[in-house]
């Protein structure tokens, strides 16, 4: 059932690192051609490090762990690529759909394959008016039952970090910021909220991870927030100021559901002229970076 490309395989075979990646950014989150151009980066970036990039997605009902040249485009090009949450996975799978994976759907199969690093840009989590609407990503539950390591750039900023992260907790996922002791907020180097424990160095990475399979307690993941630098985040007034705004025009519009996120993100990439893509962009190519250090690390014995 999940297709394993041969490179990956046999990097999995020979113990080499191999960090997985998302391919909802590719179809959903960027636009076209600058979306493959950035899937091709994204995964040059991991090679630079020493790693196999396994950019993960499903084509024709069929989940794919690595992705050659031609899927990649087609990920990129295709219309009709729908977004997959885990979810989603079976019933792609029976109607023989496509999809990019989200955060959720990407973990699970890359945790299927054996690969135990994965590179995002933010997580989902609780959203405002979570006493409403009872609105949670997939994402935490998964999480909270998935042997992986992801490096983020926390959770996105749309989203209620405070409950994001009392909700993590609760659910026993380990969050480390990386060479910091404040949580970021994907557009933001820091999103006003602490984090217990730091972490500056891939090797310190592995170690818990090599920790988290020698105490056996739980099958959760190792979040490692991974902040975007300061002079390449979004202005914070800015953010304060256009998320604000597009929250009240989200309200007045009577959106609900999962159509916030997009709605959301889109404001604010349309009113602040492109700076929060290029903020997202640079957390994410921060992201992969340190992923693949600490795939490196992760497979040194």
């Amino acid at each position: 059932m999940l297709v394993v490309s041969e490179e990956v395989r046999e990097a999995l075979d020979s113990r080499r690192p191999v960090v997985a990646l998302e391919s909802t950014i590719i179809a959903h989150g960027l636009p076209r051609p600058r979306n493959l151009r950035v899937a091709r980066e994204l995964e040059e970036a991991v090679r630079r490090e020493g790693a196999v990039p396994a950019t993960i997605a499903v084509l024709d009902g069929r989940p794919h762990v690595g992705l050659g040249k031609e899927q990649l485009e087609r990920v990129a090009g295709e219309d009709g690529i729908r977004k997959l949450g885990h979810r989603d996975l079976p019933l792609a799978v029976a109607a023989g759909a496509s999809g990019a994976t989200t955060v959720s759907a990407t973990a699970a199969l890359a945790a299927g394959a054996g690969i135990r690093v994965f590179a995002t840009g933010g997580l989902g989590g609780v959203h405002r008016e979570w006493t409403v609407t009872q609105d949670e990503s997939a994402d935490l539950g998964l999480l909270a039952r998935t042997r992986i390591t992801v490096v983020c750039a926390g959770v996105k900023s749309i989203l209620d970090v405070p409950a994001t992260l009392q909700r993590l907790e609760t659910l026993g996922v380990a969050v480390a910021g990386y060479g910091t002791d404040r949580f970021p907020g994907f557009y933001l180097s820091d999103s006003g909220q602490p984090v217990d424990w730091t972490l500056r160095t891939p090797e310190q990475v592995a170690a818990v991870m090599r920790a988290q399979d020698a105490l056996g307690v739980s099958e959760s993941a190792l979040i490692v927030a991974n902040p975007v630098p300061v002079e390449e985040q979004l202005d914070p007034e800015v953010h304060a100021r256009v998320l604000a705004d597009a929250l009240r025009a989200c309200a007045e519009s009577g959106v609900t559901g999962q159509a916030v996120t997009p709605f959301l993100l889109d404001h604010l990439v349309r009113h602040t002229d492109g700076a929060s893509l290029s903020a997202n962009l640079a957390a994410v190519r921060g992201n992969v970076r340190l992923a693949a250090r600490v795939a490196a690390a992760w497979t040194q014995v």
